[in-house]
This record gives C-alpha cells, structure tokens and sequence, in this order.
C-alpha cells in the first residue's frame, strides 16, 4: 500500500474514532472500537497517537486513556471560562473524610461498609451514600459470610479523578493522601465565585485619616448634636464630676 494511501486510511480511521468518542460523551472500550470497527491492535494503538498528537497542547478538548477505555474531556485549562459560561451544577465538594473513605475503599476493595469503618473507627454511611451519588464507588456483590453484606469497590470515574488509567498506576497510601489534599485545596479555593474579601488595615482610609481636633466629634462636624449622655466622653473616658 503507498504511503499516501496509508496516511488518508489512518486519518479517515482517527476521524471515524473521533466521530464516536465526541457522539458517546462517555468512555468507550478499546475492545469494543477494535471489534467493530475490524481493526489490529497495531492499528488501534496508531489511530489513538494520532488523537493524542491532534487534541494536545492547548486545545480545548483532551483525549483521556484510562482502563482500557477512551474519552473525551475538556482542557482543564479553560475550566474558569468553561464554567462562567455554561455555568454547571457543582457537584458536592468532597471532604478529606469522603476522599479517605474513597482511598481506603480503593486499596481494600471489595470491602464491606463494616470493614471500613473498622479501619475508619467512625461511622461511615454518610461518606459510602455520597461517594456511590458522585459514581466514585459502586455495588460490586456480596461477601458470603452470614447477612451477606455488600462489597463495594472503585469505579471508572475514580480513577479519572485521580488521573489513573488502572488500579495497577494506584500510588502509595501516603502519595494518594497528597492527592486527596491537592483536592481539597483546590475545591476550597474554587467554592468562592469571588475573591474572598480579606480586611487589610493598610489600605483602611479610616486608620489613616488625620487626627481630629480633640473635643470635636465627628458627629458635630456633620452638623449632627451629640446626646447629653454622651458630651462628657472625650477620649474614650468618661469624666467623673
């Protein structure tokens, strides 16, 4: 086959992958593009560089490469635009307490709700709702030991929120800790649609307004009479007659 017969099959391939992945909006199986699509394994894996090369840099859309399955994704770079524009439901912040029921769940898993709150030392319904409502953890069976009850373990979308394209990339517990603290941070600062107003005493206009003339009162100079209770406070003392 020439050369330029080749580069419009592997383009006219990539543009095919591309036209799936942008119409699905979710993760498809390599599996399942090789199989319908009746394609090698080598030529799988070329269509999908060629994709990483075309949506890299700063293009607005990525290509995610995780458990054996492709998706589309916008540029993390542009999320503020993103946002202030389509203005998306915010998805409950996670706190360290979730995000540590999610690492434990991810190492131990399948666990159960009692083993991890054995691990935990606290209760743990709360965390377990919350992380199966933001398809972080999912129903995954039942241990066979009396009242049978339901192993949980990680799903896709965890793996996407820490960046993993397998269990197997899983860091250490200590490493996963940072990231969990990374998330936190970042939703801590992003929860606030303005900068925060911190008080700065420099830029006061009050601290830095000249001294009035003692026994004037700012109440007098706006044409304002003070009470008979309050003449005999000058200074902040009250003059005992």
């Amino acid at each position: 086959m020439r050369t330029g017969t080749r580069r419009k099959k592997l383009e006219k391939l990539t543009n095919i992958i591309e036209a799936i992945l942008f119409a699905s909006g979710n993760a498809v199986p390599v599996d399942v593009l090789r199989e319908k699509l009746s394609l090698t394994k080598a030529e799988m894996d070329t269509a999908v560089r060629h994709l990483e090369k075309r949506y890299n840099g700063d293009c607005g859309i990525r290509l995610l490469t995780f458990n054996h399955k492709l998706q589309f994704a916008t540029n993390p770079e542009y999320k503020e635009a993103i946002a202030s524009v389509l203005n998306p439901i915010r998805e409950k912040e996670f706190t360290r307490t979730i995000l540590e029921c999610a690492a434990i769940i991810a190492y131990k898993q399948p666990i159960t709700r009692t083993e991890l709150e054995a691990v935990r030392g606290i209760n743990s319904d709360y965390a377990i709702t919350t992380l199966q409502s933001l398809d972080m953890i999912c129903p995954c069976g039942r241990k066979d030991v009396p009242g049978k009850p339901i192993l949980y373990a990680t799903t896709d979308n965890f793996l996407k929120r820490f960046k993993l394209k397998s269990l197997a990339d899983l860091p250490d517990y200590d490493e996963l800790m940072q990231k969990i603290s990374e998330i936190n941070a970042a939703n801590e600062a992003s929860s606030y649609l303005y900068e925060k107003e911190v008080y700065d005493p420099d830029k006061d206009p009050e601290l830095h307004e000249e001294d009035e003339p003692k026994g004037k009162h700012s109440s007098e100079s706006d044409g304002f009479e003070l009470p008979d209770f309050l003449k005999d406070i000058e200074d902040g003392i009250i003059k005992i007659q």
